[in-house]
């Protein structure tokens, strides 16, 4: 039976920033800054970029890669839409890699079908879009919110997790660019000043 058609208004934070949302029962401890990022393979909704499918290794680039829980439907994520196309831009110019993954259960939210994605990427976006339909993905990183970053070096270490900005929803408040600050240090060769931040999202929408 399909479930409720959520549209892209009704959805708010994940609880706020004092408040995280409710883990999925039985998810991995989440990976955080030092850790070894988790691989994958996944399909490619977006026919524009990339393969058919693609591992973390294909969307690697020579200096790193950004992975990016997002999806169609979150206001947070439609808000930072030309912010996320930016950052990934920045990144490609300095050989980070950038992939955006969507783990969000498509009988709740169809919004977040496959078709959906297809149609979302058709419509401009310049990086690849990969469908975690088993949510294992998802679960492997620890991932809460769309939208939710993960720098990485090239060894696969992650260098930053959290959010773009602090105003995803809104660009004219955002007075912060963490993940901006943290693609500068990773190409300096310094630590990452502010490796870990708390995502602004909603939450990711787990299969009951």
């Amino acid at each position: 039976m399909q479930g409720p058609r959520h549209g892209p208004g009704t959805d708010s934070p994940a609880g706020g920033l004092n408040h995280p949302p409710p883990p999925r029962p039985n998810m991995s401890p989440p990976m955080e800054p030092g850790s070894e990022a988790p691989t994958f393979n996944l399909p490619n909704a977006n026919a524009g970029v990339g393969s058919d499918s693609m591992s973390l290794e294909d969307a690697m680039g020579e200096n790193g890669l950004i992975v990016a829980f997002t999806c169609n439907h979150c206001p947070y994520v439609v808000g930072s839409e030309p912010r996320i196309e930016g950052i990934a831009e920045k990144a490609r110019s300095h050989g980070i890699g950038f992939v955006g993954i969507n783990s969000n259960d498509p009988v709740m939210y169809e919004a977040d079908s496959w078709d959906n994605m297809v149609k979302r990427a058709s419509r401009g976006m310049t990086y690849p879009y990969l469908h975690d339909d088993s949510q294992e993905v998802a679960t492997s990183y620890g991932a809460e919110r769309t939208p939710e970053f993960y720098l990485l070096s090239p060894d696969l270490s992650i260098q930053y997790r959290g959010r773009l900005d602090d105003s995803p929803r809104d660009p004219s408040h955002a007075s912060t660019s963490e993940l901006s600050d943290a693609i500068d240090d990773l190409i300096s060769g310094v630590s990452v000043r502010a490796p870990r931040t708390e995502s602004i999202g909603c939450s990711v929408k787990w299969k009951m």
